[in-house]
């Protein structure tokens, strides 16, 4: 924007008053520096050793109860477990007979034997 375009705005902004600065200006910014470097210390002394070793300890005596809970250790022995055999269906049987048949045949392939040259 030229001055010549709106001279009565010109003349206005001359007129406003010069920002001044307080003369505590250096004194109040020093002193929130201060403030601010005082927020730091706060978070710095919650996480020292002496508040962060029992943190640490509750946290991990939580994760190892969650873990427990979640996957507790298997009480049975293997040797209570029933067989593989007896935990198939009645309506199976019928397809074991058949890999039963599947696997003597396999075993006879003619893939397995060596040429005879």
């Amino acid at each position: 924007m030229k001055r010549e375009d709106d001279q009565e705005l010109w003349d206005f902004l001359g007129r406003a008053a010069e920002p001044e600065l307080s003369p505590f200006f250096a004194r109040n910014i020093a002193r929130q520096v201060r403030h601010d470097a005082g927020h730091s210390e706060r978070i710095r002394k919650w996480i020292s050793l002496r508040r962060l070793i029992p943190a640490s300890a509750v946290a991990i005596a939580m994760m190892a109860a969650i873990i427990a809970t979640y996957h507790p250790a298997s009480q049975k022995s293997s040797e209570s477990e029933p067989d593989v055999v007896a935990k198939i269906d009645p309506q199976d049987y019928e397809v074991v007979a058949d890999l039963d048949e599947l696997l003597a045949v396999d075993k006879g392939s003619l893939w397995d034997e060596k040429p005879t040259l």
